[in-house]
């Protein structure tokens, strides 16, 4: 019921954390009077592109007007940026998993945090927040803001390590098909969208790595104390995720490279046999040019046996060439 009223304000779900892992859900007409418990915090998520999202960021929030600006702008890359009055904004990026979607068509989400308040908006869907919501539901969730931001971050994090092993396994199939078999042509089609998927991510992901680096670093005092850790752990994965995808591109120019080596030698060894049998009809060809001069005094002419000693001719030089070519090591 709330989530149908709320969904008419652009709010897609409000929540309370009562500070042990589970929470609450809230009408968007209860946010004026809300009164929050010590130990609770409040998670808001918005869609972004309803025009009552805007209306009640600008007006409502009590957020000042430079971080609205930034909260709604059109085009924004992954950042960090500490407010006053130990606030913060951040801006992530994730992959895109909704239906019909590219992967590489990285999802954002922006975030303001405080110690007892977390906004988030989003402008398409996201699965890292579908699955908090299950953790929530089963009392496993985050207990405070900073895990609340912690927790997304992962979640993000974690949709980039299957993409990444998906890309790997499917070059892995490629060289094992390249090892097994000579003939075997890869469709340069999907291994040129591996490629470029690969470089959109790292592309798009680097920036986010920085940032989980910066907030190794940032004391705020509603963090808690090992949420340091759980950052650089992020920042490590993210690292690792990134050298893989970079790995990846590598791996697939070694694949069109091979490839393009197996084609060269093809084709040099098919130019090599035409060189061949070029070099032994030729000289066949002059003996048949010469002999089928219509003139007279050809050899042979009157000999009932004249075509079969040509014939033997044109073998024993066709023979002679052969053996010539391998003395010289040519066949």
């Amino acid at each position: 019921m709330f989530e149908e009223e709320n969904a008419q304000w652009g709010l897609v779900h409000a929540l309370v954390l009562d500070g042990k892992g589970g929470a609450r859900s809230i009408a968007r007409t209860e946010l004026d009077e809300l009164q929050l418990q010590p130990q609770e915090s409040l998670w808001l998520h918005w869609d972004r592109s309803h025009p009552q999202t805007q209306t009640w960021l600008r007006k409502s929030s009590g957020l000042s007007e430079f971080a609205c600006d930034l909260l709604l702008e059109e085009n924004t890359r992954p950042r960090l940026l500490p407010l006053p009055d130990a606030e913060l904004l951040l801006f992530l990026r994730g992959i895109n998993l909704n239906p019909g979607a590219e992967p590489e068509d990285m999802v954002s989400v922006r975030i303001f945090a405080s110690a007892s308040r977390v906004i988030s908006l989003r402008l398409r869907p996201l699965r890292a927040t579908d699955e908090l919501l299950v953790q929530l539901a089963d009392g496993k969730g985050p207990k405070t803001a900073s895990e609340l931001i912690l927790y997304m971050a992962q979640y993000l994090t974690n949709k980039v390590q299957d993409l990444v092993s998906d890309l790997s396994e499917i070059v892995d199939a490629e060289e094992e098909k390249l090892d097994a078999d000579e003939r075997y042509t890869p469709e340069h089609g999907s291994i040129l969208q591996i490629r470029r998927r690969a470089a959109g991510l790292k592309r798009f992901l680097s920036p986010q790595r920085d940032i989980f680096g910066q907030l190794t670093r940032i004391k705020l005092p509603w963090f808690v104390d090992d949420d340091a850790d759980y950052w650089n752990e992020l920042n490590n994965s993210l690292t690792r995720y990134l050298e893989e995808l970079e790995l990846t591109r590598e791996r697939v120019g070694l694949v069109l490279e091979t490839e393009d080596r197996r084609l060269s030698v093809r084709m040099n060894r098919t130019m090599y046999r035409f060189g061949i049998i070029t070099g032994i009809f030729l000289p066949m060809s002059f003996l048949t040019g010469l002999l089928g001069i219509n003139v007279g005094g050809i050899p042979f002419s009157s000999n009932p046996y004249g075509f079969l000693i040509a014939c033997l001719m044109m073998v024993t030089v066709a023979v002679g060439q052969w053996w010539l070519f391998r003395r010289l090591r040519w066949v």
